[in-house]
């Protein structure tokens, strides 16, 4: 897997990326980065790659040109058909993803569909935006990462490397761990525990020492459900739910553990 990332500041990302699971996956030749810096792609000598908004209003926008040659520059001596755009016509085989505020929200679906391919090329916008060029005819996708302001797409980004990279094969150790996390089948995840088995007078859930593997599953599974009932019963109406998951539901909701909630 290979991450293009198009950037006005390529030296934000190198100690995220080398730390963790992303540095690891890197070592192993899992995962492949590469920063480009757009300024390197203006045509100027001074190397702008921001000018004021026609119409007027407040702000700079990034320029089409220095961000159209940077993705041609890397993708199309690979490939003469990789580029397409969102209004050009045709899908690229090679996604340019444009990280912006009116994009797509990110989630794991989102995540686990990008580990499909190959290589992800990511725009990284800043100031007050990207010439609207850029999103009609160079990106095939936009993706946001949140319903709040950020001064650019260098954080988005590194959550979508590191939400990508954790769903690239044999990057986890535990083949199920991308399954088992948060959000992964869209439950919050359940409570852990490890020793010492008593802490300041606070003991481990006695199902986890039984032995007894289906318990736990079931334990777990239940665990799940009420955290996610409790904290985000929004996510609930876009889980599969079994009929014994449907059942313990209604008793939290009889319960009164939290508001009303449709399962």
């Amino acid at each position: 897997m290979h991450f293009d990332i198009l950037t006005l500041f390529p030296d934000i990302f190198e100690g995220v990326f080398s730390e963790s699971i992303v540095k690891r996956a890197r070592e192993a030749g899992l995962v492949s980065i590469t920063a480009h810096n757009i300024r390197d792609y203006a045509a100027d000598k001074h190397h702008i790659t921001d000018d004021t908004p026609y119409g007027g209003g407040g702000g700079m926008i990034m320029k089409p040109g220095p961000i159209f040659r940077a993705v041609e520059a890397i993708l199309t001596p690979h490939s003469p058909q990789l580029l397409g755009g969102m209004g050009g016509g045709q899908e690229p085989r090679v996604p340019v993803i444009l990280l912006s505020p009116q994009g797509r929200t990110f989630t794991q679906s989102v995540a686990r569909e990008l580990s499909r391919h190959p290589r992800l090329v990511l725009i990284c916008g800043h100031y007050e935006g990207v010439d609207e060029r850029v999103r009609q005819f160079l990106a095939s996708d936009e993706i946001s990462i949140g319903d709040y302001v950020l001064t650019g797409g260098e954080i988005p980004a590194m959550v979508i490397v590191e939400a990508v990279t954790r769903l690239v094969p044999g990057v986890l150790g535990d083949p199920g761990a991308t399954f088992e996390n948060s959000h992964a089948e869209g439950l919050l995840e359940y409570p852990h525990y490890t020793r010492p088995y008593i802490f300041r007078g606070w003991s481990v859930p006695e199902v986890l020492l039984s032995g007894n593997h289906a318990e736990v599953v079931r334990w777990r599974r239940q665990e799940a459900l009420r955290r996610t009932f409790e904290r985000r019963p929004d996510l609930l109406t876009r889980v599969r739910l079994s009929p014994a998951d449907r059942e313990f539901l209604q008793r939290l909701a009889q319960e009164g553990e939290s508001g009303d909630v449709k399962v």
